[in-house]
């Protein structure tokens, strides 16, 4: 019964998010010289206009797929609207997946490194915030959102270190894949970790810097948002963080989703999406 609940939740959900077009965003703008290296950028209407009364907050939105070339952002731009009209602008990522060339280790964290420390130059045209901007992404996106926010505590000489990354007020990861030594030890989508970075038993070093898990503590907010019915990435890949966060000290919120699945927190017409516009309007206040 639960697992007729869950496909028909999907059916239903995915007849929104993958089989309709989402508004349009109002920018495609390269953030590299590579194929994968853009993002689009979707700005509220008082942006548009000469004069803006404030600068603008700014959702860098990170497109899930479990890290795999066959998904892109388009399904996630639906998410983007929606919050779009709730007077952010959104600058959702895309980044070389598995499957692309120079994607996976290292490639697909500096992608979205860089694609994020573009907002520099892309905050005076827009008149975006940058004291507000917050990171937000599902499944493994939710990952790479949380893992933005951890970026200054990765040393010097790591594959995945970057100089003065843009500081990240708050992150906000939708059923997000934010422990990736339990990923590996579950066999998230058949084993993807090992396509991904490695086994950890390997390459201990990768897990280190590329797990939110094993950065923490990220000294900066976050909310996981997760439901207990997700049949692709468990639940408990949430709440077990959540425990060790607020063990270690980190300011960490979990909202659970009694009965939902996994695209609910991306469908803006799903019951679960208030909670969602919920948790990115108080990281922003």
């Amino acid at each position: 019964m639960k697992r007729l609940r869950a496909n028909y939740r999907l059916m239903v959900t995915g007849r929104h998010i993958f089989q309709t077009t989402p508004p349009p965003a109002d920018e495609r703008i390269p953030y590299g010289k590579g194929e994968f290296q853009f993002g689009d950028l979707r700005l509220p209407t008082e942006a548009r206009t000469r004069n803006p009364k404030s600068k603008i907050p700014v959702v860098v939105v990170i497109h899930g797929g479990f890290w795999r070339a066959r998904y892109d952002l388009e399904h996630i731009g639906h998410a983007c609207a929606a919050l779009t009209s709730l007077g952010f602008a959104t600058w959702s990522i895309e980044y070389r997946r598995i499957g692309n060339e120079g994607g996976g280790w290292p490639g697909t964290f500096l992608d979205v490194a860089a694609g994020t420390d573009h907002l520099r130059e892309l905050a005076a045209p827009y008149n975006l915030d940058l004291d507000r901007v917050i990171t937000l992404g599902h499944s493994a996106g939710g990952h790479l959102a949380l893992w933005l926010e951890a970026r200054s505590r990765i040393p010097e000489g790591d594959p995945l270190y970057t100089p003065s990354p843009l500081p990240v007020k708050w992150a906000v990861p939708l059923a997000g894949v934010v422990d990736l030594r339990m990923a590996w030890e579950k066999q998230l989508s058949n084993n993807v970790m090992e396509e991904f970075i490695g086994s950890p038993s390997e390459y201990p070093e990768r897990y280190a810097t590329a797990s939110p898990r094993e950065l923490m503590p990220l000294g900066v907010p976050h909310t996981l948002v997760h439901g207990t019915d997700d049949e692709n990435v468990p639940y408990e890949i949430s709440s077990s963080y959540y425990e060790a966060a607020v063990a270690a000290g980190d300011s960490a919120e979990l909202v659970t989703l009694g009965d939902a699945g996994h695209f609910e927190v991306i469908d803006p017409k799903s019951a679960e999406w208030k909670k969602v516009e919920e948790a990115v309007l108080r990281a922003s206040a």
